[in-house]
């Protein structure tokens, strides 16, 4: 079994109001669904009202991530699948109740974890 993150940035999400509401409340339900199916890891979205911190080896910390990097907001959901059909599947129902595309990757795990 593999870990896949699925994901949209913030910009994506182009829905107002009551759609906004009721993509919130879809989007839950499908979440809810994963977790009783045992595919469940972890879901949420990055807090943007938190700025990020550039933290260096010797424990330097400095405002803001890395300069070169595209800004990194928007939900996630991590999801334990056997197989990447059932990752898109699973993708498609999640951007189905967002109304909006995601992104599907893959994590490499360590091994010796």
């Amino acid at each position: 079994m593999a870990k896949y993150l699925i994901s949209f940035p913030s910009a994506a999400m182009v829905v107002r109001g009551a759609d906004l509401e009721a993509a919130g409340r879809d989007a839950h339900a499908v979440i809810e669904e994963a977790k009783a199916a045992g595919v469940y890891v972890f879901a949420g979205g990055i807090d943007e009202s938190v700025p990020p911190v550039l933290v260096s080896a010797d424990g330097t910390v400095a405002a803001g991530g890395f300069p070169w990097a595209p800004t990194l907001d928007g939900g996630f959901a991590v999801l334990e699948l056997p197989s990447g059909d059932e990752a898109v599947a699973w993708a498609a129902r999640i951007a189905k109740a967002c109304r909006c595309d995601q992104e599907l990757r893959v994590f490499g795990l360590d091994s010796r974890s």
